[in-house]
């Protein structure tokens, strides 16, 4: 049977709306964003921590969420086919190592091609090992991760140590790509933002954090979003290829090549991840450094599974740690601090959610725990060091375990499968 055929038949036989969960429509959305917003603008005023919601802190975030987010793209792609990819930090240690030699030798462009395509290399790797020959996912990604870090070490000690301001361990400079600062607009909503107005100045902040020294490839980052629901959602290729990973023996049945599809996503799964290590080498240092990656493959991978196996879900997963992230970096201990203020506002809204549907017992418990960051708050000026350090890590693991109960992962994700086994 054709795929042509196929896609018709998958399409006929899909779940008709209003069998799942209600989807949240615009108005709501922008409700929800409204309210967390003042909710920000509230802990600012109480805390005086005004950088939290500033032009630079989102700024930041937002240059700080981008690999992160290209990360949880790839391994969606990946995951959405049915094959898992722990190796993502593996491929984006293999984006930052030739993004960055291809980098500082033909321009920053160049870098993002050949960082694309040494993670896209991890990609085939990874698909060779775990769809053709079956060996379990997790063995495979650990592997690749191993692997790459030995790799670009080798690679660094015959190529980066030879160029004049590199060295064993990094690159030279890299030039920059170009950045974009809307002219009027940006230096309005920076003024805004610094009256410290109630709800007012932080939109600005965040509105201005959009328009300010915004790199072109971070536009691109961003539109991958979007362009990946798409390709997934709505487009014959995005369903075969989905169709894989919740059930390759029926999809096979139906004339898809699964193995096709397994390997397409899982390239491009690397090749996103190298996206990511390419623009931490090029626009968020400027270079590459041994280790630069810091565990954002993993974190990407919790912002994926955050998201739900959903781009949009994924990206505010993706902003979430990098906002977290960029909270140490200006303001430091002040503006953790302020986030315990949040966190306790939230628990306190949490609580009124479990009295609503009669959960005491959980409401007692989240009451508890609002109490006790309520007095840490009240009696403390600052945090400790190592905890301001921790908290994007602190932030991955609470995430994770809140929204625990809520996901539904791809029914064949991380499965062997091979081919004709249905028969």
């Amino acid at each position: 049977m054709s795929e042509s055929t196929s896609t018709v038949s998958m399409t006929s036989t899909a779940p008709v709306k209003g069998g799942g969960r209600q989807k949240l429509s615009l108005p709501v959305i922008l409700l929800i964003v409204a309210g967390g917003l003042a909710l920000f603008s509230l802990v600012r005023v109480i805390s005086g921590a005004n950088d939290l919601t500033s032009v630079g802190q989102v700024s930041g975030a937002l240059q700080l969420a981008v690999p992160i987010g290209l990360a949880g793209l790839g391994g969606l792609w990946a995951e959405r086919a049915g094959v898992v990819n722990i190796g993502l930090e593996g491929m984006m240690i293999l984006g930052t190592w030739f993004g960055a030699w291809a980098g500082y030798q033909w321009g920053p462009w160049a870098g993002v091609l050949l960082g694309i395509i040494g993670g896209a290399l991890g990609g085939l790797l990874h698909a060779v090992i775990t769809v053709t020959f079956n060996v379990n996912h997790i063995v495979s990604g650990v592997a690749i991760n191993i692997l790459a870090v030995g790799v670009t070490r080798y690679l660094s000690n015959f190529t980066f140590d030879k160029a004049e301001g590199g060295s064993s361990r990094q690159s030279p400079r890299i030039d920059q790509i170009t950045d974009i600062t809307v002219p009027g607009l940006s230096g309005g909503l920076a003024d805004l933002q610094a009256r410290h107005w109630f709800f007012v100045s932080d939109l600005a902040g965040v509105l201005g954090g959009l328009v300010t020294h915004l790199s072109l490839l971070t536009v691109v980052a961003i539109l991958l979003v979007p362009g990946t629901w798409w390709v997934l959602w709505r487009t014959a290729f995005g369903l075969r290829l989905r169709s894989c990973g919740e059930n390759p023996v029926a999809a096979e049945s139906l004339g898809v090549n699964v193995y096709k599809y397994k390997y397409i996503a899982v390239v491009i799964s690397g090749g996103l991840a190298g996206l990511a290590g390419a623009f931490l080498a090029i626009v968020s240092t400027g270079i590459y450094q041994e280790g630069q990656t810091g565990g954002r493959g993993y974190i990407g991978l919790a912002a994926m599974i955050f998201g739900n196996w959903m781009p949009g879900g994924m990206a505010l997963g993706a902003g979430l740690f990098g906002f977290t992230d960029g909270l140490k970096l200006r303001g430091g201990a002040e503006n953790v601090h302020a986030m315990l203020l949040l966190v306790a506002l939230l628990l306190v809204l949490l609580v009124a959610w479990h009295l609503y549907k009669k959960r005491y017992v959980a409401a007692v418990v989240s009451a508890a725990v609002a109490a006790l960051l309520f007095v840490w708050y009240a009696m403390t000026d600052a945090l400790p060091s190592q905890f301001v350090d921790a908290a994007p890590y602190v932030t991955t693991l609470l995430v994770l375990a809140l929204s625990a109960q809520r996901l539904r992962m791809p029914k064949a994700d991380g499965l062997p499968y091979k081919k004709g086994q249905g028969k």
